[in-house]
């Protein structure tokens, strides 16, 4: 080999070994800074460390504590139920607040052996099953006897506006129908569609049963005047099997909350009036068509629900105990959020109307 080869393979040996060098220092030096930094953070100082007091730790301001100003609420776990018109309310307005007041958790509880209901609900209140129950219609005189031979009485406090909307086949054209005359259906009066302005097509009224719920209990008091469903009545489970046999039966009527009613795509709406020619839509007009739904639906006619210009309407309770412990404490706070402004803005998307 060459004296100018052996030198230059002498100098690159000499750079190769001082690059290792120095970046084995480099990579000492930043190990050690990384160690120097991890222990100063992990090291309490005056300014935010506990010290034991559970009052000096950092809570966000988004903490659902700190958003929690619901008078006298209790705290624990609450037993709650009734009326099947209430699902919206608790799907959409009860986790709000559960979610703002952890502390005051419900538990919504069914019936052992009965169908869940405004009736089966106050039931269980009286039976002690319930802290406070939901219901679509008012106390009955016996019930409150019931409760009172158990040592207490039933309040009932209003908290929503709902609408009874009958529900038809998209291809039925009627401009609408009277109350008198959804009560000649409903009682066998009326069996076909041409004695209300339709084309001669058979009835097929549709109904759940009486004791499912306040819906039916407060349809048969209301607009029945109490007089027993006809034998052409035919008897579903829900609601939900209901619209779907509407949809698909030329000749179809039912009847239900109208949250669960208006915005559905596979049925058509009916405008109700007390009289002939003054019938009022529950939805806003112009109607939706079933083309644009479900990326438009309709919306409830707000005004004439709140206003009374529609002829089925009612108002949705929380049932409170009166026995001056935490369950008429549960109820009452309950009932008293839900007259909030956030809690009536919470109820009108749900899709009722607020009552204040």
């Amino acid at each position: 080999m060459s004296q100018k080869k052996e030198t230059l393979v002498i100098l690159l040996s000499l750079i190769t070994t001082i690059t290792l060098i120095f970046g084995g220092l480099w990579f000492l030096m930043e190990r050690w800074a990384n160690i120097n930094k991890t222990q100063v953070s992990n090291t309490p100082t005056s300014s935010n460390s506990n010290s034991g007091n559970p009052s000096n730790l950092s809570i966000s301001n988004d903490s659902p504590n700190n958003n929690c100003n619901v008078p006298n609420l209790p705290q624990g776990i609450f037993n709650y139920g009734g009326s099947t018109t209430w699902a919206p309310i608790r799907k959409d307005v009860d986790s709000v607040l559960l979610n703002i007041c952890p502390q005051f958790a419900l538990r919504y509880t069914q019936p052992i052996n009965d169908k869940p209901g405004s009736g089966t609900g106050i039931t269980m209140l009286i039976n002690n099953q319930l802290a406070f129950s939901q219901s679509s219609r008012s106390i009955k005189a016996e019930e409150n006897v019931k409760a009172q031979q158990k040592g207490f009485s039933l309040k009932e406090i209003s908290v929503a506006i709902d609408g009874i909307v009958i529900a038809v086949n998209p291809q039925l054209n009627i401009p609408g129908l009277t109350v008198d005359q959804i009560k000649d259906i409903y009682t066998g009066k009326i069996t076909n569609w041409k004695d209300v302005g339709g084309v001669n097509l058979p009835i097929q009224a549709l109904s759940r049963t009486q004791e499912s719920g306040g819906t039916v209990e407060f349809f048969v008091e209301n607009v029945l005047n109490k007089e027993n469903f006809g034998n052409n009545v035919i008897y579903m489970g829900t609601t939900t099997e209901a619209i779907r046999k509407i949809a698909t039966t030329p000749g179809g009527i039912y009847y239900a909350s109208a949250p669960e009613i208006v915005p559905q795509c596979t049925i058509k709406s009916l405008p109700v009036g007390r009289k002939k020619g003054e019938f009022i839509a529950p939805y806003q007009q112009p109607s939706v068509p079933k083309s644009e739904c479900p990326s438009k639906r309709n919306q409830l006619n707000v005004e004439d629900l709140r206003n009374g210009n529609y002829p089925i309407t009612r108002n949705l309770f929380v049932i409170v105990k009166q026995n001056s412990q935490t369950d008429q404490q549960a109820g009452e706070a309950y009932a008293n959020w839900l007259l909030t402004s956030p809690g009536q803005e919470l109820i009108e998307k749900a899709g009722f109307i607020r009552i204040k």
